[in-house]
């Protein structure tokens, strides 16, 4: 039988499962991370361990569509304009540290007795962070949105789109006479640029004009399973042409998610991926961990070491001052710099770039690729003792419950000033209510006054699971922040279609923004207190209670009409129904 032919395949199929099935829930246990659980696993199963598989690199190929799924559900929550508001992050801030670090990694290299070109591919080799050992670890603790992890994530973004101008950097720097015959020539280059641009502007016009409406037609065929080959399709499409057209695959696969962002199905979408991305990433790091060729760690065990620590510690002291140079908080400055202070996947595909046009020598190859799998490797255990010793930046989470099971009628969202009071209305009325909130000290605090409040993140799916998103009649969303509110509105209206969405908006314009988001109810934070403010304001210069009243009863009907008016319109479509002070004056010359 053909199954019996393959059985050799399956064993390793079944080694790579059982080692990931072993080491990572270990590892968690240990409070060291799942990623350093796959990186021990893989070299334990590697060739310079047991010897199971005798060669990491194909594994590594095939798992690298982990890190490229990752990037598309990154691109799934980072609308356009979402993504324009950054690029203050991504252009300066990324550009920033990358140029710091590269200078002072390349006089690293010198230091140690290199040549400047050999010190420059190095150093920008490990200026290039592992995107998927950070996404990896933000993910993990829960931080990707928000406002740190998007500086985080902004970096990153930057330091992938890099990839394309440094490989095209190292031809023009190669010795004369010393590239591969593979090599492209000179005349080739501007060819290839320009079939980047087209592949790059291919997958655009795609993204806009075919993919929603493949995805409504898909949908009337009430298909699941095509829908979900339809996502992978998408995701390894993009993938496949930004490959073809000599870019970073991952950057492919985040632009098709961007691209994807406005869509209706861009839950369904992260929803069908989620399981391929998770898989595909853990064995990722596997292979990694296989590929550490601790050979040549023995022979040149001197300059790994100390390459290793210089540089990690050198492009840390980098992040750590550029960050606090564009104004991050000394803890957000440090939780940077432990995070992204080691090389990245990205500088494997540098570094053979510049073995085959005559840049580096093998040796150089092999040993930079030793100290960046290390770094990759240490980073889980810096994380873990920055996270011991350092400094608390915030309250400690522990002792504190997560929701699990949860079904309570109602589910509140944040259990701050409007939280609370809230809640009163529907205790009332007896219901039994589930709270959750992401402030330790908030849930704590409550605790004194009888309240069981768990803790969670509500712009999670796995958190509204959880909490019993999807048994509740009501679900409050008293949050803080205009972007966290609307992003767990537009959530919790994609998984449980048929709870009533109320929240709590800031102002006019996050108002709007609710509203065009189908939220079933909101009402601005201050538009009440104001209300009783003002009426008392009117009997305080001489009005009766009717006539108090009957001003309040007008400037609801003129700020109702004033709203309606805005959604179609815009901000100022309501403009004329607004009293100011200089109308009140007209009316005192007349």
């Amino acid at each position: 039988m053909a199954v019996e032919g393959d059985a050799g395949e399956l064993a390793k199929v079944v080694v790579l499962l059982g080692a990931a099935v072993v080491a990572v829930p270990l590892f968690r246990r240990l409070g060291l991370g799942s990623v350093l659980g796959y990186l021990a696993a893989g070299l334990v199963i590697g060739p310079f361990g047991l010897g199971l598989f005798r060669d990491p690199q194909t594994i590594l190929h095939t798992a690298e569509l982990g890190v490229v799924m990752f990037l598309f559900i990154i691109g799934l929550e980072m609308r356009p304009s979402h993504l324009w508001a950054l690029r203050g992050e991504i252009f300066g801030l990324g550009s920033l540290q990358v140029l710091v670090c590269g200078l002072l990694l390349t006089g690293v290299g010198v230091a140690f007795g290199f040549p400047l070109a050999v010190s420059f591919i190095c150093a920008m080799g490990f200026v290039l962070t592992s995107t998927a050992t950070v996404m990896q670890l933000l993910g993990e603790r829960g931080d990707i949105a928000a406002p740190r992890g998007q500086k985080i994530v902004s970096i990153l973004l930057l330091e992938d789109l890099l990839i394309v101008p440094l490989l095209a950097l190292v031809a023009f720097i190669a010795p004369p006479g010393a590239q591969h015959a593979a090599a492209p020539s000179a005349a080739s280059r501007w060819l290839d640029v320009g079939i980047g641009v087209g592949a790059l502007a291919a997958l655009v016009v795609a993204g806009i004009w075919l993919l929603n409406p493949l995805f409504r037609l898909l949908a009337r065929a009430k298909a699941r399973e095509v829908m979900t080959a339809a996502a992978l399709l998408v995701v390894l499409g993009s993938a496949l042409l930004m490959q073809w057209g000599g870019l970073s695959m991952a950057m492919g696969a985040f632009l098709a998610g961007v691209l994807l962002s406005e869509s209706t199905f861009r839950h369904q979408l992260e929803a069908d991926i989620e399981p391929f991305r998770g898989l595909l990433l853990g064995l990722f790091f596997l292979g990694v961990g296989m590929s550490l060729d601790l050979p040549v760690v023995a022979r040149n065990a001197f300059l790994i070491v100390a390459g290793v620590l210089v540089m990690m510690v050198v492009k840390a002291l980098c992040i750590y001052g550029t960050a606090r140079l564009a104004k991050s908080s000394r803890a957000e400055a440090l939780d940077r710099a432990v995070l992204m202070a080691q090389g990245g996947e990205f500088a494997f595909v540098l570094f053979s770039a510049a073995l085959v046009n005559g840049v580096i020598d093998p040796v150089i190859n092999a040993n930079m690729t030793a100290i960046v799998v290390l770094s990759m490797a240490l980073t889980p255990l810096a994380v873990l003792a920055h996270k011991r010793w350092a400094p608390r930046a915030g309250v400690s989470t522990e002792g504190l419950e997560a929701p699990s099971n949860q079904v309570g009628r109602a589910l509140v969202i944040g259990f701050g000033r409007v939280g609370q009071i809230a809640s009163q209305h529907m205790l009332a009325m007896g219901a039994e209510i589930t709270i959750i909130d992401n402030d330790p000290e908030m849930i704590r605090s409550a605790a004194d006054f009888g309240f069981k409040v768990y803790y969670g993140d509500g712009t999670r799916t796995d958190v509204l699971h959880a909490a019993g998103a999807k048994h509740a009649q009501a679900i409050l969303v008293c949050a803080d922040g205009k972007t966290t509110v609307t992003q767990m509105v537009e959530r919790i209206k994609a998984i449980c279609p048929h709870s009533q969405v109320l929240a709590r908006s800031f102002d006019r314009e996050h108002a709007l923004e609710l509203h065009k988001i189908d939220v079933d109810f909101q009402i601005r934070e201050t538009f009440e207190s104001a209300m009783v403010l003002g009426r008392q304001a009117t009997m305080a210069l001489g009005a009766t209670p009717e006539a108090s009243g009957e001003i309040a009863e007008d400037i609801r009907r003129r700020d109702a009409e004033r709203f309606q008016l805005e959604v179609t319109g815009g901000l100022f479509a309501g403009r004329a129904l607004l009293l100011n002070n200089q109308s009140a004056e007209h009316e005192q010359d007349r």
